[in-house]
């Protein structure tokens, strides 16, 4: 099947102009027309063309007026100007308004076949490298959610199955845990990809702020509105707006957001007229809003309104086997940063990182291992851990402990062991028994004894290494 031809609109009250191009260029593009503006603006959203020829001189409505109505439009052609006038007064004002390139007449129809061409070939240009600029974006927002455990995985695929459909999404869980990359990747990976992302961080904007930010205000509204402002949800348009920390927001607020949700509109401060917009609308928090409900200071309608569809992020301490990962992800991020060269820890650091109980998540994750990149000194992680004030889960800083009656125990002894620390040694012997016996019975092939074990394969080869286990094949 032959390849559909490049449309061309020409927007020109003279029909001989049409008529050359099409006798002239038929064979490489579809030419319609339009005799005034008007008529032009509308063939715009009927014909949807590739490109359009516009006149500046016409009767009722100008070029210049044409170009300025097109430019209010979601997307719109490439524009190339056309005047028998060539006063330099309309050049400029149409390179101001986005117009790709001006040609006066009388014009030559090889000279317009060059200009359409050149033109169209930049214009795709652009998309292309658009959209190359969005998938590296995807690429690296799905590559900073680093970790392939189970819980990480599940989000991963929830991510998949609703990023593409219009479903409120509710981000919950604790500071640090990748709230925002999550909400940026189901924008990203989304038909809205290729429009706007606002965030708003509900706690970081003054209450009696947060809803001029949000919604806009008109001139005059309060002291200090001299004009008319659009607030994010009108900027977001088409688009998506991640409103983080929505169970900081208050409660009289909350109304006004819910009937955003509900009919896509809302009114400016100090306004009166409804503005309605095409926004999806994805959520974060790492409240609890079932008791903020309790206590009433979060709507009960607007939670169930929320709450479409629900994702709840796994703390750090819950998804040890990632730390690694991580590690290795933060690692490689600061060494490019930085132009470090520290390729990678002992495993008696991973194994403190392994046990630590990360009560800021990966977010304090990150940071230390920014510092040891920086200061090039791995004993920072220790000394971090230990002044944390946070008790790690398996591991114990603690140089000496004591016994019920208050003797101290010198820390080169047998009891200085904590019962955690005690307990994680014994379960660490009795995972490395475990995988080496299943290592064996698949005769070492790592793949089905990853399976069998239920555990990723790159965490079975982390462990397989931190316990310096070995085929005897």
């Amino acid at each position: 099947m032959a390849k559909n031809k490049l449309k061309v609109l020409v927007i020109d009250d003279d029909p001989k102009v049409s008529w050359l191009l099409s006798e002239g260029l038929s064979k490489k593009f579809e030419f319609v027309s339009a005799r005034d503006g008007i008529e032009g603006i509308q063939m715009v959203s009927t014909e949807k063309p590739d490109l359009i020829l516009l006149d500046i001189k016409m009767p009722g409505m100008s070029g210049i007026e044409v170009l300025e109505k097109l430019n209010k439009l979601d997307t719109r052609p490439e524009v190339i100007m056309v005047s028998g006038h060539g006063e330099t007064k309309y050049i400029v004002d149409s390179i101001k308004l986005g117009a790709a390139e001006f040609v006066n007449k009388p014009f030559d129809v090889q000279e317009i076949e060059i200009h359409i061409s050149t033109v169209l070939e930049k214009s795709q240009l652009r998309k292309e490298v658009k959209e190359l600029k969005t998938q590296l974006e995807v690429k690296t927002n799905y590559d900073s959610f680093v970790g392939d455990s189970r819980a990480v995985s599940e989000i991963k695929s929830i991510v998949e199955q609703v990023s593409d459909s219009e479903l409120t999404v509710l981000i919950r869980g604790e500071s640090g845990t990748g709230k925002e990359i999550v909400a940026r990747l189901l924008h990203q990976m989304s038909g809205r990809k290729n429009k706007p992302f606002i965030k708003v961080n509900c706690a970081a904007i003054p209450r009696d702020l947060l809803e001029a930010e949000l919604f806009g205000y008109e001139k005059g509204a309060f002291t200090g509105a001299h004009k008319n402002k659009q607030g994010r949800f009108e900027l977001a348009n088409h688009g998506t707006i991640f409103l983080d920390e929505i169970g900081d927001m208050s409660i009289d607020l909350q109304s006004k957001l819910l009937q955003v949700l509900e009919q896509q509109e809302f009114v400016r401060v100090g306004g009166i007229q409804n503005i309605h917009v095409d926004v999806r609308i994805i959520c974060a928090t790492n409240r609890n809003l079932e008791l903020a409900i309790k206590e009433q200071q979060f709507r009960d309608d607007l939670f169930y309104r929320l709450n479409e569809i629900t994702m709840l992020l796994p703390a750090l301490r819950e998804r040890g086997e990632d730390i690694p990962l991580l590690v290795n992800h933060f690692l490689d991020k600061y060494n490019q940063l930085y132009k470090k060269d520290l390729t990678h820890l002992s495993s008696e650091i991973i194994d403190q990182l392994v046990a630590f109980s990360w009560p800021g998540n990966v977010r304090q994750l990150e940071n230390m291992i920014k510092q040891v990149v920086v200061r090039g000194d791995e004993s920072i992680i220790t000394n971090l851990i230990a002044s944390s004030g946070t008790v790690p889960t398996g591991w114990s800083p603690v140089a000496a402990v004591r016994d019920d009656e208050g003797d101290q125990f010198d820390s080169a002894g047998p009891l200085t062991y904590s019962l955690k620390e005690r307990i994680g040694k014994t379960v660490a012997n009795e995972e490395k028994k475990l995988i080496a016996e299943v290592l064996t019975k698949t005769n070492w092939n790592r793949r089905k004894a990853s399976d069998l074990l239920e555990i990723s394969y790159r965490s079975l080869l982390y462990k397989i290494k931190d316990y310096n286990l070995n085929s005897t094949k």
